[in-house]
């Protein structure tokens, strides 16, 4: 009897602890006896693979074994590689040249855009490729309920450093990106202080300010902005130059979520929308400097720390979660227990529907975490919470 075959794939933005959670799905694999495809640069490696010319797109879906992975897990990112690739929303100008003026195409925009999902699936279908474990953010695993939908067997695993998946409290990379933000703005402390004055801090996070709450708390900034609050410009400048003075060092420290939003209505995005509908979030914190300075005449210094917050390998938290999920993925793909997301709830690992992650955000709970009249974390009644604040 032939192996049953398993297609793995990350999409989305990179993350700390993908290759852990790769590596626990081949590892288990090798145990129960099935074989793995890694599939590079996610959803978009299934609509670049040339059918018609298999040779010339061959390294976009090949086998993964235990010598294949024994060194990843050294490292960040994802040794698989990543896109922002939407099968169901493909524009024009995105189409592969194997693809253009084919079948297989449905247009669902008058612009052009085409629903390439019949491909998708004609692609697993040629490569003897069972099922799917699918491992991405909101958007990735959006399309994974898609092929869901059509039939296909898949399993989910939650990954983003912004936390705000739905259906887990928990989502690999969160726990590093955390770490390395803590770790930077310690740093950058030095020179704010240096020079005696306020810094801004951006930080990533789209429509949840957990990254931020979590690193304001942990790194003891004077003033943490999330997505979930509007901020006053004129209050908030108010509050630093007050945070400076009773410094001894003369300096204040601010943290702000890419995607916090001014009472005024100010936000920051730039570009064109990505396949999924994002246009690029990131600005929020040199707009917020700017107006401080102009203020209150204070000088400022603006890091956006983007994209070195989750760069480099995971962290202890990370591994375990990675690790676990690769393992339970698996134990799900073996019952074919499919349609499932794996998921932290209540400090316990279980499963939710893959419906579920594309069901809202999460979002931080400001009455529980936030005082949103002073722009700070507050924590006060510990008992009952989970470990990581989560």
């Amino acid at each position: 009897m032939a192996k049953k075959r398993i297609g793995v794939m990350t999409g989305g933005g990179d993350v700390p602890g993908l290759n852990l959670a790769i590596k626990s799905v081949v590892l288990n694999s090798a145990e129960w006896d099935y074989e793995v495809m890694g599939i590079r640069l996610g959803w978009g490696g299934l609509l670049r693979y040339n059918l018609d010319d298999p040779e010339s797109t061959a390294d976009l879906i090949s086998p993964l074994n235990v010598n294949t992975v024994r060194k990843v897990d050294r490292t960040g990112g994802t040794f698989l590689h990543t896109s922002r690739t939407n099968p169901s929303n493909v524009r024009p100008k995105d189409v592969p040249e194997h693809l253009v003026g084919s079948s297989y195409g449905k247009e669902v925009k008058p612009d052009g855009t085409m629903d390439y999902t019949d491909y998708i699936l004609k692609v697993l279908d040629y490569h003897g490729i069972d099922s799917l474990i699918t491992i991405g953010g909101d958007d990735t695993l959006s399309y994974a309920a898609r092929i869901y939908q059509e039939g296909f067997p898949v399993v989910a695993i939650p990954k983003t450093m912004d936390n705000d998946v739905n259906g887990t409290d928990y989502c690999i990379g969160f726990s590093t990106s955390i770490t390395q933000s803590v770790s930077l703005i310690t740093n950058f402390r030095s020179s704010v202080g240096s020079h005696e004055r306020i810094g801004i801090v951006e930080l990533f996070g789209r429509n949840s300010g957990e990254t931020s709450l979590v690193t304001g708390y942990l790194s003891f900034a004077d003033r943490t902005i999330i997505c979930e609050v509007p901020f006053n410009f004129h209050k908030l400048a108010d509050f630093l130059v007050e945070d400076k003075k009773k410094n001894p060092s003369n300096y204040a420290m601010c943290v702000i979520s890419e995607g916090a939003i001014s009472d005024g209505g100010v936000f920051v995005e730039t570009g064109e929308e990505d396949a999924y509908g994002h246009k690029k979030l990131g600005g929020i914190g040199e707009v917020l400097g700017d107006q401080i300075n102009l203020l209150t005449g204070q000088h400022i210094m603006f890091q956006k720390l983007a994209y070195l917050v989750r760069s480099g390998p995971a962290d202890m938290l990370d591994r375990m979660v990675a690790l676990n999920y690769g393992t339970l993925a698996m134990q799900l793909t073996k019952t074919g227990d499919f349609g499932k997301m794996v998921a932290i709830n209540n400090g316990v690992y279980t499963t939710v529907p893959i419906e579920t992650s594309i069901q809202g955000k999460r979002h931080v709970d400001v009455d529980k975490y936030y005082d949103k009249e002073n722009y700070r974390p507050r924590i006060q009644d510990i008992y009952n919470l989970p470990m990581f604040l989560v």
